[in-house]
């Protein structure tokens, strides 16, 4: 069974993230009535103000779901996506400004009945509040724009008014001027007037070895919008596309037995799986998958472009000794929601070749001729022993703490670094692929890892890492 049991801090933090969807006040927010009759003031019209929908995300609520009930929860939670993508599609819609309250009313409608087939499938102990009025109402965020003029390239959109970012957190490390008159829009920023930011990790023990495994950089072209960690057994469960290196077969349908059986990418024979968001180039040119679902269906669109170089490296962040990790182990990283979720699982930066010890989380950086636009994605490295997933596909696994120790009862494991840089032509706006209301904006890049290695990978790895050496 998928279990594992949360903190009450925890509890507490999700729910001030599940009320500070609904928090905003005035004119920047339509909040949506819960219960029959309740009418709210006339915004301001679409065209006027765009901006997009936000709703509680139920998944990151979840405790425990039985094995037995995890596929039919998987496809609720997914429908709650589709809902919201739709919903979004139709306010942007033209003339869809005066039908906003119809739009937001016919969300909250079909999220309330998803919503209740989710709790009755997952069970009492799923940590779902007994009155779900809350989960199911969402809002028209006014405060995360994209200029009308610019619908279709988010970096326009104003980075960083998650309305619950601060000063600390990964938000922070984006400390620019803007885009300098460069003409690529507000949410990117020239990495020559970014100050350094990144500082060199304090390791504290002799684990200072590296494992690598050179898998390519997707020449096979395997993409899709697909998420078989978050969305199992569903089509187009992401709502964009998805970037594949290490096992060939990895889509919605890849149960483990499948994943084992099947070939890879990767020189050493890791049949792991990798996947990230694709990058696109707004430049006007369009993709085969213009009018596909992940694509062009689901706002994303442009010319995806290929990574110009992939570095899938393993090492322990702090320098402490690490212990393998179990085969079929899935982890995330980054929160593909975090533009409307906020920052506090954000955990992908950007940067350019040259220019590393700078990092931004919330804008896209501007690069020198000749140097590479660099998408960089930390994994958590501790891991709680037991289960290889968890209801909301998180708390099986954590990041270390500052003094570099695992949270109580979890173990260090190896830290997947994922390392993606593009050759970006000069002056060419590009965008990370996200689901339509998130807006393409960088704070929602994220990644994902299953691991299939063999034992003795798994072994080889280990000693690499805690005798100092360099692997792969």
């Amino acid at each position: 069974m998928r279990i594992h049991k949360r903190d009450k801090a925890r509890r507490r933090m999700l729910a001030l993230l599940l009320a500070g969807v609904l928090a905003v006040t005035g004119a920047s927010v339509l909040t949506v009535a819960a219960f029959a009759g309740q009418r709210q003031p006339p915004a301001q019209p679409a065209a006027t103000r765009m901006g997009t929908v936000a709703c509680g995300d139920v998944g990151s609520l979840l405790d425990q779901v039985p094995a037995a009930a995890q596929p039919a929860v998987d496809r609720d939670l997914a429908d709650l996506d589709v809902q919201v993508a739709d919903a979004y599609r139709s306010l942007m819609a033209p003339g869809a400004g005066g039908g906003e309250q119809r739009v937001m009313d016919a969300l909250v409608a079909k999220r309330t009945t998803t919503l209740r087939n989710l709790k009755a499938s997952a069970g009492p102990d799923a940590g779902l509040p007994g009155d779900l009025t809350g989960l199911a109402s969402c809002g028209i965020r006014r405060d995360l724009v994209v200029d009308a003029s610019a619908r279709d390239y988010a970096p326009d959109a104003q980075a960083g008014s998650s309305g619950s970012s601060g000063p600390s957190g990964p938000a922070a490390l984006s400390k620019g001027s803007g885009n300098r008159g460069s003409g690529l829009g507000r949410g990117f920023v020239d990495i020559r007037t970014v100050s350094p930011n990144v500082a060199k990790p304090a390791r504290t023990g002799s684990a200072t070895g590296t494992f690598t495994s050179q898998c390519g950089r997707n020449e096979n072209r395997h993409l899709n919008p697909d998420n078989v960690i978050v969305a199992p057994g569903v089509s187009n469960g992401a709502h964009h596309m998805h970037d594949y290196v290490g096992n060939l077969i990895t889509d919605a349908f890849s149960a483990n037995n499948r994943l084992a059986r099947a070939g890879t990418t990767c020189s050493n024979g890791d049949q792991s799986a990798y996947y990230w968001p694709v990058l696109r180039l707004l430049n006007g040119v369009t993709e085969k998958d213009a009018k596909a679902p992940g694509g062009g269906q689901d706002s994303n669109v442009g010319r995806i472009l290929q990574p110009a170089d992939v570095q899938i490296t393993y090492n322990s962040a702090a320098g402490n000794k690490v212990q393998p990790m179990t085969r079929f182990l899935r982890i995330i990283t980054g929160d593909a929601k975090a533009l409307t979720n906020g920052p506090a699982n954000a955990h992908a930066s950007w940067s350019c070749t040259g220019f590393e010890n700078r990092q931004l989380a919330d804008k896209y950086p501007i690069c020198p001729n000749g140097s590479r636009v660099v998408r960089t994605l930390k994994f958590p490295d501790c891991w709680d022993g037991k289960n290889i997933d968890s209801a909301n596909h998180r708390t099986h696994t954590a990041f270390s703490q500052a003094n570099g120790s695992c949270p109580k009862n979890f173990r260090a494991i190896p830290q997947l670094v994922e390392r993606v840089a593009y050759d970006v032509p000069t002056g060419v706006r590009f965008a990370v692929d996200s689901f339509p209301e998130q807006l393409h904006n960088p704070v929602t890049d994220h990644g994902d890892f299953i691991n299939v290695m063999n034992r003795n990978l798994l072994d080889q790895m280990v000693s690499c890492i805690n005798e100092g050496r360099r692997c792969g």
